[in-house]
């Protein structure tokens, strides 16, 4: 059985999709490209996918990841155009790996976001991050299925800054590729038909009024700590109230470096193993036909 690592995405009014809706669109995507899936066990089998840390419905993302099993071997690049020639322009399939290596989702520990302000004043921004930054302790509130729950959104966040929005429309910014690598460009929540992180489109809107962008790095932790999470923080501790909902995309997600202070690739394990399989393999080979014992 071959176990395939999809990196896929969601752009523009796709953002709004749910996770239930993905599921199906890309189930259907699976019939299309005929992809031969092993399927579970039981009176209702279903295809053997496993999602991974999804984004909350209306978040864009260029960092979702899941896994799929095969009953037969499928090339990964080949497999990744067909599913994605198969889904809806915004949900794209962007990379593919062979699973070469255990615990995907062990390595899905933190995520970097990018919260676009449009209304806010970006010196207004800055001294709001500031003042979240000397907080040690943020305590919000969230309504869940058992009431209202308060928790601390302080201690996850390990990285946040904030910087003019104008700056990023017109191509001075750097934005954290899905590898935790600075690519050029910002990363909108509307755009939609680029190919990856790096190829995204420029920040859609006015230019005549005030807009901050927030770029945040947060841990993956119980309760989660979700970006919306942060914006009510920075309204408890500044005051600092967005007049409209703030645009929110996934940069990336994986491992967090605190060497570089960037999220790592979580694929890359699984491209660094297979050179080492391929030459192994052919060695290993020729050890088990080797004649044993004197001719």
């Amino acid at each position: 059985m071959q176990r395939i690592r999809l990196r896929y995405t969601k752009r523009g009014r796709l953002r709004f999709t749910s996770h239930r809706d993905f599921q199906r669109a890309f189930e259907r995507a699976l019939r299309r490209a005929e992809v031969p899936m092993a399927y579970s066990a039981g009176f209702t089998p279903h295809p053997k996918v496993s999602y991974a840390n999804a984004a909350p419905t209306g978040t864009g993302s260029e960092a979702e990841y899941l896994e799929i099993a095969l009953t037969a071997a499928r090339d990964p690049e080949k497999l990744r155009i067909l599913l994605d020639e198969s889904l809806p322009t915004g949900l794209d399939i962007v990379d593919a790996v062979e699973a070469r290596t255990s615990g995907l989702a062990d390595r899905l520990t933190a995520s970097a976001w990018e919260l676009r302000l449009d209304g806010v004043d970006p010196e207004e921004a800055a001294r709001a991050v500031e003042v979240f930054k000397a907080s040690d302790l943020v305590e919000v509130q969230r309504r869940t299925k058992n009431g209202i729950r308060t928790f601390d959104a302080r201690a996850a966040v390990v990285e946040l800054d904030s910087r003019d929005g104008h700056d990023a429309r017109e191509g001075r910014d750097t934005s954290a590729g899905a590898d935790g690598s600075e690519t050029p460009g910002p990363q909108p929540a509307a755009s939609v038909g680029s190919t990856g992180a790096a190829g995204a489109a420029p920040l859609a809107g006015p230019t005549d009024q005030p807009c901050a962008i927030l770029r945040l790095v947060v841990r993956h932790v119980t309760p989660a700590v979700r970006p919306d999470d942060v914006l009510s923080g920075l309204r408890a501790v500044a005051d600092l109230a967005p007049p409209v909902p703030a645009a929110v995309t996934r940069l990336a997600q994986g491992l967090f470096d605190e060497e570089t202070g960037t999220v790592t690739d979580p694929l890359a394990p699984d491209r660094e193993a297979a050179p080492a399989l391929s030459t192994a393999e052919p060695a290993a080979a020729a050890k088990a036909s080797a004649p044993v014992g004197p001719a």
